[in-house]
């Protein structure tokens, strides 16, 4: 097996991991809020930390769905622009796409890197539960090494580069083969 082909395997498992991530993060978040919730309707008290707690999350979830989004070639692209320009110039303007990610990657690895190392504060929230802040600071570089990673993908992380017919015959071809075993 090739090194890029192991890369792009290496890349689709990141990204499931990070999928899965998310979604614990987000039912992590629905907990605690719940948990605040039923306090609250139970004893007529608010609980002080829910909010607080839960709100670590986001940095979490904001940024790795941002890399899933990359992955899924789900992000901002310009697609009336690469249907009026000629081939050459389309494949040109990719390349620079993917180069100008790349760069991003980088920059977020390099300052997300600085910031990690450099967050000593801890988020107190409440008495007895304080949390670092590199918790939500580790979520910057890792992002951007995923992001770098995932350009593997090459131009199928840019959807005017997928043929989505054949991705759904591939698909139905796929599930009628399961279906017959």
């Amino acid at each position: 097996m090739s090194l890029l082909s192991t890369a792009r395997r290496l890349s689709d498992v990141v990204n499931q991991v990070a999928i899965v991530a998310c979604v614990a993060c987000i039912l992590g978040m629905l907990a605690i809020s719940f948990t605040g919730f039923l306090y609250t309707l139970f004893t007529g008290d608010a609980l002080s930390w829910t909010y607080s707690l839960a709100r670590l999350f986001l940095p979490w979830i904001g940024l790795l769905s941002s890399t899933i989004a990359l992955h899924s070639g789900e992000h901002v692209a310009m697609t009336l622009l690469m249907r009026v320009l000629p081939d050459a110039l389309v494949k040109l303007c990719a390349g620079l796409t993917l180069g100008v990610i790349g760069v991003f990657a980088l920059l977020v690895i390099w300052y997300g890197w600085d910031f990690f190392q450099n967050a000593t504060q801890v988020y107190m929230v409440s008495d007895n539960i304080q949390i670092s802040r590199k918790w939500t600071a580790a979520a910057v570089p890792l992002s951007g090494v995923i992001f770098l990673l995932h350009l593997v993908q090459g131009f199928s992380l840019l959807e005017h580069f997928v043929d989505e017919s054949a991705m759904i015959e591939e698909v139905l071809h796929a599930h009628e083969e399961e279906s017959r075993s």
